[in-house]
């Protein structure tokens, strides 16, 4: 049975929202599976063994709609990353698969051994793939280079070419039972919490949002908009019980909340390459994308509030067969399924 190591960035919480699928179907697969995991802690409490936490790079969100670069260069120190990357037992594993993860990556890099993308990104990347009117080589540079791999399993919000599948929507979604109630789900962790209070209100004091702030630690009412933390199961059972969801152009929220037969606009975040790829590709679906919360740009969001729609999608659960695809062509040994 092959050694496997499976390394994932733990900046925001996409990465490891799909790592709770991939993780026990990856243990069905084998017996050696270890599991690194980088970045700044996330929200997701994790239901298996962490063998490796590093601090990797990650990305710090501000709190008006953009990355706080300041605060992300602060807290990282190349010495620190070179230290992991050079640290890492790789011949401990026959196969090394990387969701966006740069210590493994590099650490791959340096010691000349195959690395395997599972991830958005590398979907991104992808010739295929929608991209903004406006390039960004700088942004695509970055994006390419961050966490260097030699093969490519990508997702992405439609089957763009061959290599290319749908999201990877996690059991705890699929199992809902979606409803339609009047609140609307909003996530959008590079606002602060003050200033999207006060455009939500401006923009309706009548419909009920319901607020996951990365930056509030208790609950509070602002009169129609309830403002939460950040909790795995109250945003899920939140985004299935909404009316809409109203979220920044990542990954995993838009491709749930789609799942689920949500209408959806989503704000990409500035100076992020990723997320204007995603936006281009949602824009395209029919989704209606929000460049900010200002003024100007409201109408938007006013017109989706009384005119959005679902745009409806088919999300097939292929997880498994894509993982048996992967592990057949880059395994060392066979990798049989346990019974258990």
């Amino acid at each position: 049975m092959p050694r496997i190591l499976y390394a994932i960035q733990g900046t925001g919480n996409g990465h490891l929202s799909r790592a709770l699928d991939i993780v026990p179907l990856l243990q069905e697969r084998t017996r050696h599976l270890e599991v690194l995991v980088s970045g700044p802690a996330a929200d997701i409490p994790l239901p298996f063994p962490v063998q490796y936490r590093c601090q990797g790079m990650g990305f710090i969100f501000g709190k008006k709609g953009g990355i706080n670069f300041a605060k992300t260069f602060w807290q990282l120190n190349s010495a620190a990353f070179v230290r992991e990357v050079r640290a890492l037992p790789l011949d401990a594993y026959d196969l090394i698969i990387s969701d966006f993860e740069p210590v493994s990556a590099w650490a791959c890099r340096l010691q000349h051994r195959p690395c395997v993308a599972l991830s958005h990104q590398s979907a991104v990347l992808h010739a295929a793939a929608p991209r903004p009117n406006l390039p960004d080589p700088v942004g695509r540079a970055v994006l390419r280079h961050y966490a260097p791999t030699t093969a490519h399993y990508g997702f992405h919000f439609a089957a763009y070419a061959p290599g290319i599948h749908t999201p990877v929507i996690r059991r705890q979604v699929r199992e809902l039972l979606p409803e339609q109630r009047d609140h609307y789900t909003v996530y959008l962790p590079a606002f602060e919490e003050k200033l999207l209070v006060n455009r939500l209100r401006y923009l309706s004091r009548t419909v009920r949002w319901e607020v996951f702030s990365k930056h509030s630690v208790r609950e509070a009412e602002y009169g129609n908009v309830r403002v939460r933390p950040v909790s795995g199961a109250a945003f899920t059972n939140s985004l299935a019980r909404s009316a809409g969801v109203l979220c920044g152009a990542g990954f995993e929220t838009p491709a749930e909340a789609l799942y689920l037969g949500k209408k959806l606009l989503v704000i990409p975040m500035k100076n992020q390459y990723e997320q204007a790829c995603n936006a281009a590709a949602l824009a395209k679906m029919g989704v209606p994308v929000a460049k900010s919360l200002k003024n100007r740009h409201l109408d938007t969001l006013d017109h989706w509030l009384r005119e959005g729609r679902a745009v409806p999608v088919h999300y097939p659960d292929e997880t498994g067969q894509i993982l048996d695809t992967l592990l057949r062509k880059h395994a060392v040994t066979p990798a049989p399924t346990i019974s258990v």
